[in-house]
């Protein structure tokens, strides 16, 4: 276990909408090396930057193109490099967004795999054997490629998902975990861990971490395998780096080897009992930090307590004010909320995150038009 994490304040940043600094209209990490300080002032001695990486953008930059090139609108790999080192001078961790369950159709390692000649790249993504298989629960994507058969994406249709097996194979193309191919896809991410760390990366951010190995049972046992993989290689080789899943699930994340997994707003949980409860029908607030008083702490406490006193010796779990994925606080609590609530996250046990902007009460444009593929 990393031991600067215990004492950790995150602020994550979402680049194209930080801080400009070349007049582009979309944030860089020059902006972000700028405002080292004031992240600093903050009291916040980590960072966590949302995906930065070389991308089309049909989904923020979830969609990466290629791994170890950052995307030019934000700048160059140099930049990044005087990133993690300014930050280090000022005691400030930073930790990039790693995207393992799919990439861009413009990656090439895609574009490899959609060729008819066989190669390394053939299975490094999910495909049916003919363009005649198509099984009602996969999203599968059809007549984009020369070779005979449709690709598995794991949101939008951009974003084919990368092949790390199927923990119980019903198919003859679905590859066992256990199969070179599959294996090769492991290696490869870990090839893209290492590139970063070695420049001075303190680790990562997981996006959809349980969802890597497909037809995994209720506890993920298959994807976990991999994760246990990637923090033996991560205690042997970068001790100090931390490893940070989406995942909301502490009891199995944290046991499969993430430092920490984030507390996440789902709906009907503890987090969204807390902060986001709200009667769809009449706007009532059921919050518990909301001023009405109608909220239940209940809910929170029934899911918290366990989840914290089974998992505290393995990690830890991470509030957060809000994320790049959710609503902010400030469109429905008052300011005298939001110092509360802020409160309440700030000060238990475990490493909080603060979204950029919330410290100030920043509040979105709701029903905005779609911009890179936000909904």
């Amino acid at each position: 276990m990393p031991d600067w994490l215990k004492d950790s304040v995150f602020y994550e940043i979402y680049p194209q909408s930080f801080y400009d600094t070349n007049g582009d209209g979309i944030g860089d990490i020059n902006g972000i090396i700028e405002k080292l300080d004031y992240i600093k002032w903050l009291g916040c001695n980590a960072i966590w930057i949302n995906p930065c990486f070389d991308s089309p953008f049909y989904d923020a930059g979830y969609d990466v193109r290629d791994y170890k090139k950052v995307a030019p609108r934000y700048g160059t790999n140099e930049d990044l490099y005087r990133l993690f080192a300014q930050a280090h001078k000022m005691g400030i961790k930073v930790l990039l967004d790693l995207v393992p369950g799919h990439t861009s159709e413009q990656h090439p390692w895609f574009k490899q795999s959609c060729r008819a000649e066989k190669s390394e790249y053939t299975n490094r993504y999910i495909w049916t054997k003919s363009v005649w298989d198509y099984p009602e629960k996969c999203r599968l994507i059809s007549g984009r490629a020369e070779r005979n058969g449709n690709y598995l994406v794991n949101f939008f249709s951009t974003q084919p998902a990368l092949n790390y097996g199927f923990l119980k194979p019903e198919a003859d193309w679905q590859l066992p975990c256990s199969h070179p191919d599959c294996i090769a896809t492991r290696k490869a991410m870990e090839d893209v861990m290492r590139f970063w760390l070695e420049k001075g990366c303190d680790g990562f951010r997981v996006d959809m971490a349980d969802s890597l190995v497909k037809n995994d049972d209720g506890k993920k046992y298959g994807t976990g395998a991999v994760w246990k993989e990637i923090r033996s290689l991560l205690d042997h080789e970068y001790p100090n780096a931390a490893i940070v899943s989406e995942w909301s699930n502490p009891e199995l994340s944290l046991k499969y080897g993430f430092h920490c997994d984030f507390y996440l707003n789902h709906e009907g949980n503890g987090y969204h009992s807390l902060f986001r409860n709200i009667d769809r029908r009449t706007g009532r607030q059921l919050s518990c930090f909301s001023s009405e008083g109608n909220g239940d702490i209940m809910k929170f406490t029934g899911d918290y307590i366990p989840s914290y006193e089974s998992t505290k010796k393995y990690g830890y779990i991470s509030f957060i004010t809000g994320n790049h994925d959710i609503p902010r606080m400030s469109q429905h609590f008052s300011e005298k909320e939001l110092k509360l609530a802020y409160s309440f996250i700030f000060t238990m046990p475990g490493v909080p995150f603060l979204y950029y902007g919330d410290e100030i009460g920043m509040k979105f444009l709701d029903k905005a038009p779609t911009r890179e593929g936000s909904y």
